[in-house]
């Protein structure tokens, strides 16, 4: 299940995340809380990826499986990130409410340069931890640095409103951090 019981990656993708990226389906398993060694790898910090790596079939099949998953209706899911699939790399899927069209967006290396602005609480919930919702206060406009996979510049993007709390919950998972960790409260989802 999880790629990595010995410690985090680092360098250029190893064999055994090649093989979990091309033996998934396009509908990747995620990860829960619920199951031991998925809450060890959620629980692990995030590393980036080589400009070598961000031209490499097996990134483009990642990013491309990530994002089919989370717009699957059997997650419904506005971002995801990859420790979230079982690989911890910078790497994560941002619906993108503040464009139009609301596309989904590929964020690899991903930071949170600055955040700004009174934080407000709103609802949050998790593709990793199914059927729980909490209250997280969340800064309403952030800087966020990321690698353009193309060019392999990194670009800076002022970010916000609902579009900046996804941003922020996603590179939480990169860092290691659950929505759950910052929450005021927690509840059942009773749908």
């Amino acid at each position: 299940a999880c790629v990595f019981s010995c410690g985090r990656p680092s360098g250029s993708l190893s064999r055994a995340e090649k093989a979990l990226i091309s033996n998934s389906d396009s509908l990747m398993r995620v990860l829960t809380i619920f199951d031991q060694a998925d809450s060890l790898l959620l629980r692990t910090e995030s590393v980036d990826f080589t400009d070598k790596d961000l031209r490499s079939e097996a990134f483009k099949s990642l990013a491309a499986k990530m994002l089919y998953s989370v717009k699957d209706p059997s997650q419904d899911g506005v971002g995801i990130a990859a420790p979230q699939v079982g690989l911890n790399r910078r790497l994560i899927c941002v619906q993108r409410f503040d464009k139009p069209g609301e596309p989904f967006g590929v964020y690899p290396n991903a930071r949170l340069d600055s955040l700004w602005g009174e934080k407000t609480p709103g609802g949050e919930g998790c593709l990793s931890i199914p059927g729980y919702y909490g209250s997280v206060r969340r800064h309403p406009s952030v800087i966020v640095s990321y690698t353009d996979p193309t060019t392999l510049e990194t670009v800076k993007e002022t970010v916000e409103g609902f579009t900046a709390v996804i941003f922020q919950h996603e590179i939480d998972h990169l860092d290691g951090v659950l929505y759950i960790d910052r929450a005021d409260s927690l509840w059942v989802d009773n749908r």
